[in-house]
């Protein structure tokens, strides 16, 4: 039997892909205000700007999915709209350190890894011809997920940075104490 996907669920997906699209703009428009702000470290900046360029290009991706779905014509949810700008504001302003605003960043990329995912699920108990419009996302997802890793790292190195004033050791040892300290608090947690 062929699964149908009735209007009701059918516009619900495409108003989660509006979300997905209002999401990875305010990616693009965040990255674009952090790059100024971390230009003194080439190794940050450049990870920023390798993220901006593939954020653009997701964002194309994300463009032809809304138009081969159909949901052209349904927008993002209003508290949705709200939130970017919010975000926005607090991009702009001074309220937030340089560590905080990337965290805040992060946390986006997070919420855009599960709308995606979410998406990705959808579509696997929908027809066919949702789950081929949805297919493209799947490199989406990867790559958000790729960046928000990435971005726990930049988050390691400006927390340090901010509140000692010197960069986190990085060495082996120091991995090696992280490792450590994890287990233990898997071990901690366990005999309680």
């Amino acid at each position: 039997m062929v699964a149908t996907l009735d209007d009701t669920k059918r516009r619900a997906i495409a108003m989660e892909l509006a979300d997905l699209k209002a999401l990875q703009e305010l990616l693009i428009s965040n990255e674009e205000k952090l790059i100024p702000s971390v230009s003194s470290d080439k190794e940050i900046s450049d990870r920023l700007n390798d993220f901006l360029r593939d954020d653009r290009q997701n964002l194309t991706v994300i463009n032809e999915v809304i138009a081969k779905f159909g949901g052209g014509s349904v927008g993002h949810r209003d508290t949705t709209g709200q939130y970017v700008e919010q975000v926005n504001r607090l991009m702009d302003g001074n309220e937030l350190s340089l560590y905080q605003k990337v965290s805040a960043h992060e946390r986006i990329k997070h919420q855009a890894v599960m709308t995606g995912l979410i998406i990705h699920k959808a579509s696997q108990v929908t027809g066919e011809d949702v789950k081929d419009a949805i297919a493209p996302l799947n490199q989406v997802n990867f790559e958000n997920r790729a960046h928000q890793e990435q971005l726990k790292g930049i988050l390691e190195v400006l927390g340090t940075r901010e509140l000692t004033g010197k960069d986190p050791d990085q060495s082996v040892w120091a991995r090696t104490q992280d490792a450590v300290a994890a287990l233990r608090g898997v071990f901690d947690g366990l005999t309680k």
